[in-house]
């Protein structure tokens, strides 16, 4: 026997990454890859399942090779993933009856403006505390059983299941269905008050509940693993939790008061209130998360739909450059660092705190100079401005004004994204020696569950160094940007008819 480790499986909106943690919590090994993003109309997004899990199951033979590791070593398995994506299957085979729809998509937005026009709003916040929109799940669910022939009623016999991808992963590791307080409360369909799937609004979203899974504490026994691929039968799969929630869990910021901002496809921050259960008067959300020991708690979220997206935009798009890391090289040689180009993201409509269905992405201010570079330099901005917008809107819920902003997330490595995010805000900003706290933290709670880091001290001790950007922008230039920032957005809104 060798010593223990810890697999974690982050499954991401554009790519799936693997990592083996051992007892340090450092990265013995990893493996990534991407995977195909299906466009199939305008402002719709959907992925294979089968893609995605196929490409689990390889990187985890990937990884434990990389690090020469033996999987009959692995004391549990943690789950971290691409929240509100959605997944219908047959129990009996495994078969997905649809592609996985993708919290992005826009598909289901005329449902979602039927059911605030019948004024349902309230019933929603107050239950689930989400407002009504297409990005969670529950509408995506309805879409796919009514659009798939004899679905409907093969959901009423029960011959059915669904779940976000973490559901859908752990169905193909171990035969169960699952999943944790952490993604249920992104369904529109789940009491967050009463930690229960909603009789009245599985019946309002025409969802029945047979289809859906039993909901666990993030930290978890959910199931050990079948076999099949590198993983041997038995490996227990100890956590499962969104990836928001898993990166403030790995930042280690679990208790009321303290917050992280994640910059991945999008960017989400998350103010942990414990056991307050605030309705936002700014345009955010209320949503579970994990306390020290794992167990369930509150938090506020504000969700900005296309944070690094914007990047793998003009790379796989506009061809501005060849690998997202270059977006910071590119812009190194503009020789004035001020103009009046500003890039407004808003692929899939607008999030918080504006909660706009019908915006669309548009770049203002271009003159005849305005080459690749300025426009990716506005799109770098564009994360950094909806950002702020978070973090205003969540200091003006709690009364309490952020002294720093600790971040993480693959877009984080952008060191001039995070200066600007500094002076943008007039905070300084912290980034961690690891940003990918997404698997951090579901590993953390997959250590917790198998004993190898019995309490949260454990954990403190072994958070890596931190890298801290301070505001430099004078106070006359951040009101000038920001003015320009709010004119841009506005001219966005309702764009679609």
């Amino acid at each position: 026997m060798g010593n223990p480790f810890i697999i974690a499986i982050d499954q991401g909106t554009t790519g799936s990454r693997v990592f083996c943690f051992d007892d340090q919590g450092k990265v013995l090994s990893s493996a990534y890859r991407e995977f195909t993003q299906h466009f199939p109309k305008p402002g719709w997004v959907e992925h294979d399942a089968n893609e995605i899990w196929n490409g689990v199951r390889d990187l985890i033979g990937d990884a434990l090779n990389k690090g020469g590791l033996n999987a009959k070593d692995a004391a549990g398995i943690g789950i971290t993933n691409q929240r509100e994506t959605s997944v219908i299957w047959d129990r009996a085979t495994g078969e997905p009856i649809h592609n996985a729809i993708v919290w992005q998509c826009r598909r289901t937005a005329s449902v979602c403006d039927q059911l605030k026009a019948a004024g349902n709003e309230d019933l929603i916040r107050r239950k689930t505390g989400l407002v009504i929109d297409a990005y969670f799940s529950g509408t995506k669910f309805a879409w796919i059983l009514d659009q798939v022939s004899g679905a409907r009623s093969r959901a009423e016999k029960g011959e059915l299941a669904a779940g976000t991808i973490d559901s859908w992963l752990l169905y193909k590791l171990t035969g169960q269905h699952a999943t944790d307080y952490t993604n249920a409360s992104r369904t529109m369909l789940y009491n967050i008050e009463t930690k229960e799937w909603d009789d009245e609004l599985c019946k309002l979203l025409n969802v029945p509940k047979a289809i859906l899974p039993e909901v666990k504490a993030s930290r978890a026994r959910y199931g050990v693993t079948r076999g099949g691929g590198a993983l041997p039968e038995g490996v227990p799969v100890l956590a499962m939790i969104g990836d928001q929630q898993a990166a403030l869990f790995g930042q280690l910021r679990v208790n009321p008061g303290q917050a992280k901002n994640t910059y991945g496809t999008g960017c989400f921050l998350l103010f942990n209130t414990g056991d307050q259960f605030l309705i936002s008067k700014n345009g955010l959300l209320t949503t579970l998360a994990c306390d020290a020991q794992g167990q369930v708690c509150y938090s506020l979220e504000g969700a900005v739909f296309i944070g690094g997206a914007v990047i793998q935009w003009l790379r796989d798009f506009m061809k501005f450059f060849g690998e997202a890391p270059e977006s910071e090289q590119i812009i190194a040689d503009i020789q004035d660092d001020q103009d009046e180009v500003v890039f407004v993201p808003a692929f899939a409509g607008l999030g918080a705190p504006y909660w706009d269905q019908q915006a669309r992405g548009a770049i203002f201010g271009l003159t005849r100079d305005t080459d690749p570079a300025r426009i990716t330099r506005a799109a770098l901005q564009s994360i950094a401005l909806q950002s702020c917008d978070l973090v205003r809107a969540m200091e003006q819920d709690t009364g309490e004004k952020m002294d720093l902003l600790r971040v993480d997330g693959g877009a984080s490595a952008n060191n001039f994204l995070l200066q600007y995010q500094a002076d943008i805000l007039g905070t300084a900003v912290v980034r961690p020696g690891n940003v990918d706290t997404t698997a951090l933290g579901s590993a953390y709670l997959a250590g917790m569950e198998a004993g190898i880091w019995p309490e949260l001290s454990d954990l403190q001790e072994l958070q890596s160094d931190r890298t801290r950007f301070e505001p430099k922008m004078d106070s006359g230039r951040r009101d000038h940007e920001l003015k320009y920032w709010k004119k841009a957005v506005e001219r966005v809104r309702g764009w679609v008819d």
